[in-house]
């Protein structure tokens, strides 16, 4: 016997709540994601300030590593010799025994006081009577912010060619650094003055008047 109507659901059938948007999993992720929604509104300004110092380092960071290379100082830009070195008198020094006659010497202080390296690669003095020597001898390098003792050995060649009295005596020395070769004169005060004045008048006695 055929009957029409509604068809029952066979045995073991069950409804599907996948299309239901009130089922218990989405109602539960949302509210999970409630609370970090939260934190996020109360400490937005916070996190926002972090995320620009992330980016402001980074950028300072990529400027720093692609930067030009430091160009150095042009030559043009350097001191002149003779304005970075100072040279001092500190007195006199007893000579070997030995030295030959009419000789004495003294001890004077050459220091580079900024800028690059300075050579000296002579050292004179004004009298046509006097020989000069010094230990070291020139040519001689001194770095900058560093000082060197120097001997100055001189003896009498000529009496009649220098003075009795040395009233303001000098010395002569030719500077050179990378920028430059100068010949400067130095004015050693009047200790200097005094010991030459007297180291000569021992060695020209019987010569002087």
């Amino acid at each position: 016997m055929n009957a029409i109507g509604p068809v029952e659901p066979g045995e073991g059938t069950q409804d599907h709540p996948l299309t239901n948007p009130g089922t218990p999993g989405i109602l539960a992720t949302t509210a999970a994601a409630r609370p970090l929604t939260r934190l996020y509104a109360a400490h937005r300004r916070a996190v926002h300030t972090l995320l620009a110092a992330v980016l402001l380092l980074a950028g300072g960071g990529y400027l720093y590593a692609t930067r030009p290379p430091a160009t150095p100082p042009t030559t043009a830009e350097l001191p002149y010799p003779a304005q970075t070195v100072d040279v001092s008198y500190l007195g006199e020094v007893n000579v070997p025994p030995g030295t030959r006659p009419r000789t004495f010497a003294f001890e004077v202080l050459l220091g580079v006081q900024s800028g690059p390296a300075v050579t000296v690669t002579r050292v004179t003095q004004p009298y046509d009577g006097l020989s000069l020597t010094s230990a070291p001898r020139a040519p001689f390098r001194t770095e900058s912010g560093a000082a060197r003792k120097i001997v100055v050995t001189m003896h009498v060649t000529e009496c009649g060619k220098v003075p009795r009295d040395a009233g303001l005596p000098f010395m002569d020395v030719t500077l050179r650094n990378a920028r430059a070769i100068q010949v400067q004169s130095f004015i050693l005060g009047p200790r200097y003055a005094h010991d030459l004045s007297h180291a000569l008048q021992v060695a020209c006695s019987n010569d002087f008047p």
